[in-house]
């Protein structure tokens, strides 16, 4: 297949780029500047540039292009970064997929902030609605929504609601590591809350059986089947490091330092992944021992 990538110089892009071309596939990297690999094509999301033939000779379109949202203080420019660099890629490629002869699929990344930042118990699955109020949910809607030329025309498109992605130098254990290997591991607060979560591995074979798979549309949930609460995510971090997790982080400590991104920490995520199931995808790391011991090899 002719495959290209928009945000394939992230850990997820590069990553599922290699993957791909071991299966076989071309793959072509969209680049905002001049790049001397001939396996590169220049593009501008926030312009509308982009090499429409490249487009029209692809098979699969896969966006992965977006602003960090871990990035600390989450100012008022942040989260416009935030939000535009996600709506003006995606709706770049959704236009011109939909300009295409034969519109190439379209795998848009999303995350599983479009449910809400705190659901509770509630397990959420594809069918579960959107949330009603929150940054990040609206920028996930948003984000979704700015596909819609590509739907309009009448392509495949997918949505990736991708929960945490474990890899050992990469996301949320980047951030973790350090203080875990020191033994300074701690719940945050109660730890009741649900962390979802998927292996890097997982989230690639993922993403490869929707490029691959013509008669695949719409939402996945991008999460292992077993999600478990902060309690359990610290207290098998620390198994799988061999370092104590005793301490706790109160609340109000979290809250006081971070101050609404502490929502993104505390809220309570129980994703279940039914359409990848439906599809017959099978997990290879489908537990947390099995993902964080996948992540830190």
């Amino acid at each position: 297949m002719q495959v290209v990538i928009g945000g394939a110089s992230g850990f997820l892009g590069t990553a599922l780029t290699q993957h791909l071309r071991q299966r076989g596939h071309q793959v072509t990297r969209l680049v905002r500047s001049a790049d001397s690999g001939d396996d590169a094509s220049v593009w501008d999301p926030y312009t509308g540039r982009i090499d429409q033939i490249v487009i029209d000779r692809a098979d699969a379109v896969v966006n992965l292009s977006g602003a960090s949202v871990a990035r600390w203080p989450r100012t008022a420019k942040h989260r416009t970064l935030i939000l535009e660099s996600r709506t003006a890629a995606t709706g770049t490629l959704a236009k011109a997929v939909a300009a295409s002869p034969n519109p190439p699929a379209l795998i848009s990344a999303s995350g599983m902030s479009y449910y809400g930042v705190d659901c509770g118990d509630e397990v959420l699955t594809e069918s579960t609605g959107a949330a009603d109020s929150g940054f990040l949910p609206g920028v996930v809607q948003a984000w979704e929504a700015a596909t819609s030329p590509a739907v309009a025309a009448g392509g495949r498109v997918c949505f990736t609601r991708t929960t945490l992605v474990l890899k050992g130098d990469e996301g949320l254990l980047r951030f973790m590591l350090p203080a875990w290997k020191l033994g300074l591991g701690a719940r945050l607060g109660p730890g009741r809350h649900y962390m979802s979560y998927i292996s890097l591995n997982d989230w690639i074979r993922a993403a490869t059986l929707l490029i691959e798979s013509p008669e695949l549309s719409g939402p996945f949930n991008f999460g292992a089947p077993v999600p478990v609460t902060n309690a359990e995510f610290t207290d098998t971090l620390g198994d799988v490091l061999h370092r104590p997790t005793f301490l706790v982080a109160p609340r109000f400590a979290i809250k006081g330092a971070l101050g609404s991104m502490a929502d993104d920490l505390l809220g309570s995520m129980r994703v279940s992944p039914v359409a990848l199931a439906d599809a017959g995808f099978t997990f290879e790391q489908p537990d947390l021992t099995t993902a964080l011991e996948a992540a830190l090899r």
